[in-house]
């Protein structure tokens, strides 16, 4: 019912290495952080350069190709927004000198976006609503670390991809699957910066409540215990087996959780794409990413069905089929 027209994605020029992470913490190896996590190096949004900055690049490298007066949709998704009103998707109207005769939304999510985003434009599609769809992923989680944590900052990158979805003539429909357990919400947040003032820092803490604070072990089990599930739901909501699919590619978290997930799930490592080594995790980001990086390589042909799996911070987790 839908598909995906083209996509296109913009990195910031400031580059952070694991050299550069190993002069900061000289206890840390370079290569021992790559060989754990499966970066090499990651961008990182300078002081003034917001989500908004990334999303204007990555959207104008679109319309190089593609007639912005057909978009009649802005889809934008980040969990660090330029203000917190108005909207992002509004100004990015704007600033792409878009029609005003079109409607734009932010949507507060992470890993999950992506997969999230479609299923939005899945339904303005097939309510009639809309008709080419602009979906933006744009992130700069940078800007919720610590200086000091070495741990995050050695996983998380800046990014931001756009995406133009339309609707697909006599394609097949799939199914979404789509998940949510809000009692995972400590284990990975900002606890300061919006209204709520009343609260209390984990013990396991070590930097302030305005920075972000991940349960690493906790988030693992999470994935673990319910991505493996996700993926035989979708499969069979779908009427799909394994052998039907030619690609599986997930939310590049880090290369140690993904190739223990893909063994869980028991998928071929030759169907698995795993591409973060020079760009980390870029939370709603990394699934346009390896997807346009897959078509740059020439991977996908015409046919190929790729099961998309986004999971994270919420706890919020979603799959769907698409075929290329």
């Amino acid at each position: 019912m839908i598909k995906i027209s083209k996509i296109e994605y913009y990195l910031p020029e400031l580059v952070l290495t694991n050299e550069d992470l190993e002069k900061e913490f000289p206890e840390w190896s370079s290569e021992r952080i790559e060989e754990k996590i499966g970066i090499t190096q990651r961008h990182i949004s300078a002081d003034n350069e917001t989500v908004l900055d990334l999303a204007v690049q990555s959207s104008e490298k679109l319309f190089e190709n593609y007639d912005r007066n057909k978009i009649d949709f802005i889809l934008f998704c980040t969990q660090s927004p330029e203000y917190f009103l108005p909207t992002t998707a509004c100004i990015l109207q704007d600033k792409l000198g878009l029609r005003k005769n079109i409607g734009a939304i932010d949507f507060n999510l992470g890993c999950s976006g992506f997969v999230y985003g479609l299923a939005f434009a899945k339904g303005l599609i097939a309510t009639g609503i809309a008709k080419s769809i602009l979906l933006v992923t744009s992130e700069t989680y940078t800007k919720h670390l610590n200086p000091k944590d070495k741990a995050n900052r050695s996983i998380f990158g800046d990014a931001s991809a756009s995406t133009i979805i339309e609707k697909a003539e006599n394609a097949k429909g799939y199914e979404f699957c789509l998940g949510t357990d809000g009692s995972g919400a400590e284990n990975l947040i900002v606890k300061k910066g919006a209204f709520k003032t009343d609260f209390e820092l984990n013990p396991n803490n070590e930097f302030g409540a305005e920075d972000l604070y991940m349960n690493g072990p906790e988030i693992f089990n999470f994935t673990i215990e319910n991505i493996p599930g996700l993926i035989k739901e979708t499969l069979a909501v779908n009427n799909l087996t394994m052998d039907d699919i030619d690609h599986f590619v997930f939310h590049q978290a880090n290369s140690f959780m993904l190739n223990y997930l893909r063994k869980k799930a028991k998928i071929p490592a030759e169907k698995f794409y795993i591409d973060m080594a020079k760009t980390g995790n870029t939370v709603s980001a990394t699934i346009p990413i390896a997807l346009k990086n897959m078509m740059d390589k020439g991977m996908l042909k015409a046919g190929d069905k790729i099961l998309m799996a986004g999971f994270g911070v919420g706890y919020s987790w979603g799959a769907t089929i698409l075929e290329i």
